[in-house]
């Protein structure tokens, strides 16, 4: 079972929000950017509902600045969009929960995936949105995010292709090198490949 949870500041406290729409609208120039609120995602499997219950304000919220909803409210004509870390990537956010959770619990470590929701109010264009998505997804660490709920949040690994072994590197000629920092598309350019190919011959591979 996953169990879910949308976590906010309260207006009064919400000084990431109030500071992204400024840079949205005064950097990035989306002038017709009204507000742009941020919303912290949980996802969790591994544990009950009464844990979960405990958890909503003791691991991911503090209610006197946050509040915690199993639904979010999107209103009406307002954009949404979610980001996530890529997989690999290290996720401090969810990894703190999890160890919360096992503290509170003196349990077994459950799962914990976060995502960063984000609410766009304003009369804005298809344009507007993807500039805007543009700023805050850094594509190395991060990817957009589904909205709906996951079954599960186990991870599905696909299996990596065989690695290609090329024959003959060692004994290609310059000209031959050059031609194949072009057709592989490297971004490296003659003496680093040349560095290369002088390493894996003096390895004698």
């Amino acid at each position: 079972m996953v169990w879910r949870t949308f976590v906010q500041r309260k207006p009064a406290f919400d000084v990431e929000s109030k500071q992204l729409t400024r840079e949205l609208r005064d950097i990035v120039g989306v002038s017709r950017l009204e507000q742009a609120r941020v919303v912290n995602r949980y996802d969790v499997e591994g544990i009950d509902e009464a844990l979960f219950e405990r958890c909503l304000t003791t691991v991911f919220s503090e209610p006197q600045t946050d509040t915690a909803t199993p639904e979010l409210e999107v209103p009406q004509g307002c954009a949404v969009f979610a980001t996530e870390f890529l997989p690999g990537q290290f996720d401090q956010r969810a990894e703190s929960a999890s160890e919360c959770i096992q503290l509170l619990s003196q349990g077994e470590r459950p799962t914990v995936r976060s995502a960063r929701v984000y609410l766009l109010s304003g009369d804005l264009t298809p344009e507007d949105v993807e500039t805007i998505k543009a700023y805050v997804i850094n594509p190395v660490e991060a990817r957009e995010a589904s909205l709906d709920m996951p079954d599960t949040l186990a991870m599905e690994l696909s299996q990596p292709e065989d690695v290609e072994v090329l024959e003959g590197f060692a004994d290609k000629s310059q000209e031959e090198l050059a031609a194949f920092i072009a057709e592989r598309g490297l971004a490296m350019d003659l003496a680093d490949i040349t560095f290369c190919q002088h390493y894996f011959a003096d390895e004698g591979r």
